[in-house]
């Protein structure tokens, strides 16, 4: 029996008739809510000395260990995780404070050789890593719901058509830099690491039952060996709208907009977008207020807004109106790598062709195998390989220019033969 069927058996508080069957929740059957933590809500450890008995008793435990993070994004500056949760057997459910407990080293070090089990595991391992949490070995179990053709791979879906569980899901966009956190939430953050062991199991049971479990398991090491990502070049060029800025002039003017409501967010540790909002921005980038009145007269600059916060924002117009044309920024980002796919039968009609045979054969094929065309190989390495394929296209140097490109050993496997095929398709 596993955790999520003696968890049923033991509470009526959070149970509807019994434990799902062991192959998952019949189509015709309603989910179980899972209502309560199998031992309760453990108090949240804060201090050193709380730690260091989690420390101890998660060294103790066994077999692979749940962690999940929470953080406040749309409330505070940054991505840092503002309460981790673990489960590991034998250890039962640890709920940390990042903030009054901000070294967690020692704690990923008790670990470093233990399984980690994540759900979307690209999303936490950043804020993880900067408080001293780094596994060698991981378990994503969104990515195996990739991988193993579930059409929905959110966490509770997820938990739902493969356990059969409802987990309740309403404070997952919270601020959970809040203190104290209040129970509700605890409670649900307990609960998103209860099944995770239950949910990794029975996926890796049916990826092996789809001969996908070594894929998995590239994949899985592949997240753990990433180095971190390197800082965005010209983050400002993300702005929501920059579409519609096309004068070298405008775009001084969101780069200069953008910077300075950076440095505010960051000094009052609050998101970037309640200090100013993009689609504010981008107004003054469209208008170029000449001064103070007429910033006032822009949407999102309105009456609401302090005298002093509209000069530094006036500010920052005008050091961009005041900038030699030599000092504004280029249209677009310097690409690094192919132009967009929409230029290339302009660009390049051979490329084109290549791209759009390359395409239907990868979506083929990632159909039959009944997994999102992105996992079977990611649209840019395509793209690169059809905008610059090798000198003489063979399945064995299409397969070195894709391993170039990062590409698994199962993903060059799959997908060689097929691009060699696609790379020496000639333009109608």
């Amino acid at each position: 029996m596993t955790d999520a069927q003696e968890t049923a058996a033991e509470s009526t508080l959070r149970t509807a008739g019994g434990a799902p069957p062991d192959d998952g929740v019949a189509a015709d059957d309603a989910p179980i809510p899972l209502l309560e933590p199998r031992e309760g809500v453990p108090p949240v450890v804060a201090d050193e000395a709380a730690l260091a008995q989690v420390i101890a008793a998660f060294a103790a435990g066994s077999g692979p260990v749940a962690v999940d993070a929470e953080r406040a994004s749309g409330y505070r500056y940054g991505q840092r995780a503002y309460l981790v949760q673990l489960r590991r057997e034998g250890a039962g459910t640890a709920l940390i404070d990042p903030v009054g407990c901000p070294d967690l080293s020692e704690l990923g070090e008790v670990l470093s050789s233990t399984e980690w089990i994540l759900h979307a595991a690209t999303q936490d391992l950043p804020c993880l890593r900067e408080i001293g949490m780094i596994p060698t070995r991981l378990f994503d179990t969104e990515l195996a719901g990739r991988l193993a053709g579930f059409p929905r791979v959110g966490l509770g879906a997820m938990v739902e058509s493969v356990l059969g569980y409802a987990l309740e899901k309403g404070h997952s966009a919270v601020d959970w830099s809040t203190r104290p956190l209040p129970d509700p939430w605890l409670r649900y953050a307990a609960l998103d690491v209860e099944l995770l062991v239950d949910l990794r199991d029975a996926l890796e049971k049916e990826l092996d039952r789809q001969g996908k479990l070594d894929w998995a398991r590239q994949e899985f090491d592949a997240i753990a060996s990433a180095p971190p990502a390197p800082p965005r070049k010209d983050p400002w060029r993300r702005t929501s709208g920059m579409h519609k800025v096309r004068r070298r002039r405008q775009m001084a003017v969101v780069r200069e907009l953008w910077t300075a409501r950076d440095k505010v967010a960051q000094r009052r540790d609050v998101s970037p977008g309640k200090v100013l909002s993009d689609a504010a921005i981008v107004e003054a980038a469209l208008a170029v207020p000449a001064n103070l009145h007429a910033l006032t007269a822009l949407p999102g600059f309105g009456h609401r807004m302090g005298r002093r916060q509209l000069e530094q924002w006036q500010a920052a117009v005008d050091r961009a109106r005041e900038l030699a044309d030599a000092e504004l920024p280029q249209p677009g980002q310097p690409l690094n790598g192919p132009p967009p796919p929409r230029s290339w039968a302009d660009k390049d009609p051979a490329a084109a062709a290549r791209l759009s045979a390359a395409r239907a054969a990868v979506s083929a094929l990632a159909e039959e195998l009944n997994l999102p065309q992105e996992n079977l190989i990611t649209p840019d390495t395509v793209r690169r390989v059809c905008w610059e394929p090798p000198f003489d296209p063979t399945p064995e140097s299409v397969s070195q220019a894709l391993t170039d490109l990062g590409a698994r050993v199962w993903q060059v496997d799959l997908v060689s033969t097929l691009l060699t095929e696609a790379l020496t398709t000639a333009p109608e």
